[in-house]
């Protein structure tokens, strides 16, 4: 198989705001792909447009290699916003309604609920879970079925370390031994970077940058930061010193050189030469999360 999604233009307008723009995303057969953007920058309203929840305003949305919509999206499970089920029943009494409803075997609702570790809550009522069991029990009516592609939608929010940890480890599982794929969608980066093998990173509605995790790690390597009374001046200097492209100046006049600068003295040395005043220089860590900001923060 090519593709698991993929959209083309994908675009949802409301009261003459682009709340999705155009977007193309393609996530592959195996994925686990983290899905980043702020809080409103339209990532719930795309994930529910992939799910045919919202008719998109235009573009096309495609699932499993081209697949009917109809048939490829009973192969996909979701987890959107709040989790669904009912309070007054048990975690077994509600995958088996929603086995029913969907018309599944009722026969592996025992076996869902393991999966996602809440085999052994016996007859309490769902409405007693913390908050991380009901995320599971969630993730439980997402599995039934046993879809191949699943979306999760901010599976993490609001729970503590413990049960965010609880929810990584499942989605580890759900990819690792039952080769299942997954979007989950988060602005929780710290999060998705230890899990996703791909990134999609949205802004202002428009997917700035889809990239593995390990073109993102060559990107987020050492740098060197300095500081100059004269950045304009210094930085074909240093472009010539160090023989590097990798270099750029922000709106502030500091200049980053996408490297560690082992012999900074020599640096120093010689925008002094050219009477250039250093005010600071120093070799930092570009962080995965720091590069995550700046794409977000669009145009």
């Amino acid at each position: 198989m090519e593709y698991i999604l993929k959209t083309q233009g994908l675009t949802k307008i409301y009261s003459k705001t682009r709340v999705v723009d155009n977007v193309d995303m393609t996530i592959n057969p195996g994925d686990i792909y983290g899905f980043v953007g702020k809080n409103g920058a339209g990532k719930t309203t795309f994930i529910r447009m992939i799910l045919g929840l919202t008719a998109p305003t235009s573009g096309s949305v495609s699932l499993f290699d081209g697949e009917k919509l109809n048939i490829a999206r009973h192969k996909t499970g979701s987890l959107v916003e709040s989790p669904a089920f009912y309070p007054n029943m048990s975690a077994l009494e509600n995958i088996r309604l929603f086995c029913r409803m969907t018309g599944e075997d009722e026969k592996n609702a025992q076996e869902i609920l393991k999966t996602v570790g809440l085999d052994d809550t016996g007859k309490k009522k769902a409405g007693r879970f913390s908050l991380g069991m009901k995320q599971r029990l969630g993730l439980a009516v997402s599995l039934i079925g046993d879809p191949e592609f699943i979306i999760l939608d901010e599976p993490v929010n609001g729970l503590d370390p413990s049960g965010i940890a609880e929810i990584r480890q499942l989605i580890l599982k759900l990819k690792n031994e039952q080769g299942k794929t997954i979007l989950i969608s988060s602005h929780l980066i710290s999060e998705l970077e230890k899990i996703a093998t791909r990134y999609g990173i949205i802004a202002k509605g428009r997917l700035v940058e889809e990239i593995t995790a390990e073109e993102l790690e060559k990107k987020c390597g050492n740098i060197t930061v300095i500081k100059t009374d004269a950045p304009d001046k210094a930085v074909p200097i240093i472009k010539k010193l160090l023989d590097t492209e990798l270099i750029k100046t922000d709106d502030k006049g500091i200049i980053t050189v996408s490297e560690k600068i082992d012999n900074i003295g020599r640096v120093t040395n010689e925008l002094f030469n050219n009477n250039i005043t250093v005010k600071s220089i120093s070799n930092d860590e570009n962080t995965i999360e720091s590069y995550f900001i700046e794409k977000m923060e669009g145009d």
